[in-house]
């Protein structure tokens, strides 16, 4: 019997796009163990001639050295208009290379996972006379460009409900099932004695996790010896952990370092969930991801910066939510973990992170593909 096909697209303009893919990609293979092939393709990347292909390659570097470049994209973006007009020229000079998706993949359903997959490939299966149902899987919490949502898609899926009424203004009943995060956070997770007796920390005592994202972005350095410094110099009972990702020089740097209190500095990891389970609270930029991760392990979030447009309304669903605080200044963020430590904002932190988090989001969102495609449920959205 032949497996069903299903192509999931999304483009490497960050880390969370693949992240939320691969999840689903798991998701399938664990729900239903050999009944679906699951490819995920980057369609800008494979699918689009130079210099088109190499936009997501540049995302790294403007984010990194030129936010100002990148807010100006937005701004440009963010217009309707504009976008469309955009997209239709990319459309016309990548039409012949994008229909080469369906030839090589045959897919009986196709997800997206980023927001400007939507339009392109819609135009293609409409070009094509092709009739293959198209989902979308909205990875943002709280910011959202409009070219996530098309009317067309026969399903949406949602991580919060102010993404359900930006569905809803687009002619769209969205599905609330949470934002797709690692497998491993869907699974049991290990009391705080038990991760930090297998990552090698001390059992008692307050412990901070400063993140730097895949590439280790951002004031890591500065944020992590200004909570050092204001922690050690007031005698609290603390160790910091900083995970630095790939970022090689920033390792070494802080590695090298002599600090006031226990510290811990690692590279990449691929255990992030003990890591968090061995955590009081996690320091970090405000990436969807990450933020569904730790409100799964109920962990406390102070976010130390953001990208704008996409991750600028996380800064305010992370502190409306009162599951977290924002600082952009290394002495602010250390003032802040100072007083957290010892106090009663934590647990009421804890308690609310508890509520929203969604460990389950994948598996519901795939059953639900799953029903879809078994006929199960009306195609239509009754908007």
């Amino acid at each position: 019997m032949s497996r069903s096909r299903i192509l999931i697209l999304m483009s490497d303009t960050g880390g969370g796009h693949r992240a939320s893919a691969q999840a689903l990609q798991a998701a399938f293979a664990a729900r239903y163990p050999g009944r679906f092939e699951v490819e995920i393709v980057d369609l800008w990347t494979d699918y689009t001639p130079w210099p088109i292909n190499r936009f997501p390659r540049l995302y790294g570097p403007i984010i990194g050295r030129a936010l100002w470049l990148w807010r100006l994209l937005w701004l440009v973006f963010e217009n309707e208009r504009g976008h469309s007009a955009a997209l239709r020229l990319v459309y016309l000079l990548c039409r012949n290379r994008l229909r080469k998706v369906l030839q090589a993949h045959r897919p009986h359903l196709i997800i997206s996972v980023h927001p400007l997959m939507q339009h392109l490939v819609m135009w293609m299966l409409e070009q094509e006379g092709a009739a293959i149902p198209f989902a979308t899987v909205v990875t943002d919490l709280a910011s959202f460009h409009h070219g996530w949502f098309h009317a067309r898609a026969v399903r949406c899926f949602v991580a919060s409900e102010a993404a359900a009424e930006a569905a809803s203004r687009h002619g769209l009943r969205a599905r609330l099932l949470g934002l797709p995060v690692r497998p491993a956070f869907s699974q049991p997770l290990p009391d705080k004695v038990t991760a930090r007796a297998r990552l090698g920390l001390a059992e008692g005592g307050f412990t901070a996790l400063l993140l730097g994202g895949g590439e280790g972005m951002g004031p890591v350095a500065a944020i992590a010896h200004a909570v050092a410094r204001r922690l050690g110099a007031e005698g609290k009972d603390a160790q910091l952990v900083v995970i630095c990702g790939r970022n090689e020089r920033l390792r070494q740097s802080l590695q090298r370092s002599d600090w006031p209190l226990p510290a811990r500095v690692c590279g990449f990891v691929d255990n992030m969930e003990e890591w968090m389970a061995a955590s009081d609270c996690v320091i970090t930029k405000a990436g969807p991801g990450t933020i569904a991760e730790a409100l799964i392990c109920r962990l406390p979030i102070l976010l130390s910066g953001f990208i704008p447009g996409q991750e600028s309304g996380n800064v305010s669903y992370v502190v409306e939510n009162g599951v977290g605080a924002y600082c952009d200044s290394p002495d602010g963020i250390a003032a802040i973990v100072s007083g957290w430590v010892g106090g009663n904002d934590l647990a009421q932190m804890a308690t609310r992170a508890r509520k929203l988090g969604r460990p389950r989001a994948a598996y519901d969102i795939v059953d639900e593909i799953v029903a879809l495609m078994d006929g199960e449920i009306a195609e239509p959205r009754d908007s």
